[in-house]
């Protein structure tokens, strides 16, 4: 019986995450536009921007924008007190797009995220005003605008150096011990997700795809598909603290010479190593990261202590960072075989860079160490 009550409650908890998700969505095609949220960049104008703002708005123009996970636009304001220009995030403009930020809860992580936390980190961007429609998932977030000033952005094609990883390793201690065990309610962990039902089969079809395409060792992490729930459950256990989640790369930003996060959409709560290895595997060259991980990891620790963390014992974290080498490879290898979210030779530069993970930091084993009673 508590066989069957550890599978069935998962799964009728993702059926119920899934049928919110595609609630809202069909309520927003039904009644969205008699909602007071505006819906899509064009549909802002000055009076709704000052009102998620709170400062007069006198007139707004398009400086640019793009799409992905969500529409994103650059905007040029006049008005008292105004900021001269403000970065805007908004729903995506398709449906499909909306019904997976919907099951990543996307955009209400960062309206709360920007609402709860950001007031007490430094290291990203100001948030100058927010608006969530909870009835039909509909957002506006507006933020500071970081093209104003010269800002460097790597992504996997253009890796971060020793002295940047240190940087972000820096920044992320500080989150960590801000947030140290004082979690809030509407953090959740990745391996508690119910939506982490979806991820072994999103991970069978992704390496069965690039298998056939590529030559990168994918089936390397073959232990790490068949065993998902187990070894994810293994790498979020506690001590916990609020992670960014996301923190490669494309994520990351260098202004004056410190370094800031962007896109706080999918924060959890977990085990630092975790974010760790992530962090150095997906941004580093692999013999960058070899080379210098175990002094990030010393300067982490460090810097944890100076924020007013705990001081963590260096074998543990290490083997918790060869454990969640394993989120290197699998947040990749979705990205790469499903499409659609990243240029491809990015998206398969990640997964390059996370089987190398597995072999030299030997996950597997440390998994299968993990796992053993």
């Amino acid at each position: 019986m508590a066989y069957t009550s550890r599978r069935v409650v998962p799964v009728l908890g993702l059926a119920a995450h899934l049928g919110r998700g595609m609630q809202r969505v069909a309520t927003d095609t039904v009644i969205g536009r008699m909602r007071t949220l505006p819906r899509t960049i064009a549909d802002l104008d000055a009076r709704s921007l000052s009102q998620i703002i709170g400062r007069p708005v006198t007139s707004i123009s398009m400086i640019g924008g793009d799409a992905g996970t969500s529409s994103r636009a650059r905007l040029a304001l006049t008005g008292d007190g105004v900021p001269e220009s403000v970065f805007v995030k908004m729903p995506a403009e398709t449906v499909a797009t909306r019904l997976m930020g919907e099951l990543g809860r996307l955009a209400q992580t960062e309206v709360l995220f920007y609402r709860d936390l950001a007031p007490q980190l430094t290291g990203l961007p100001v948030a100058y005003g927010s608006a969530f429609d909870s009835l039909t998932g509909r957002f506006v977030l507006v933020l500071e605008d970081l093209a104003v000033d010269p800002c460097v952005f790597p992504d996997t094609l253009h890796p971060l150096d020793i002295d940047q990883a240190s940087q972000i390793v820096e920044l992320l201690a500080r989150l960590h011990a801000a947030f140290w065990e004082r979690l809030p309610a509407w953090t959740y962990s990745a391996s508690g997700d119910h939506t982490s039902l979806l991820t072994a089969p999103l991970l069978n079809t992704s390496a069965r795809r690039l298998a056939e395409r590529t030559d990168i060792g994918v089936e390397d992490g073959r232990f790490i598909i068949e065993k998902y729930r187990a070894v994810a459950e293994l790498i979020d256990r506690q001590p916990n603290t609020v992670m960014h989640g996301d923190a490669h790369p494309g994520n990351v930003y260098f202004r004056n010479d410190e370094a800031g996060l962007l896109d706080w959409q999918a924060v959890r709560r977990g085990h630092p190593g975790r974010e760790l290895a992530y962090t150095l595997i997906t941004g580093m060259t692999p013999a960058d990261r070899q080379a210098a991980e175990r002094d990030l990891l010393t300067d982490y620790r460090r810097a944890l202590v100076a924020a007013g963390g705990p001081e963590l014992d260096a074998d543990e974290l290490w083997l918790h960072y060869r454990q969640g080498a394993l989120y290197a490879y699998v947040a990749p290898l979705i990205t790469a075989g499903m499409g659609g979210m990243q240029v491809e030779s990015i998206a398969l530069e990640g997964v390059r860079r996370g089987v190398a993970a597995l072999g030299d930091l030997e996950t597997v084993a440390a998994l299968q160490q993990g796992l053993s009673p």
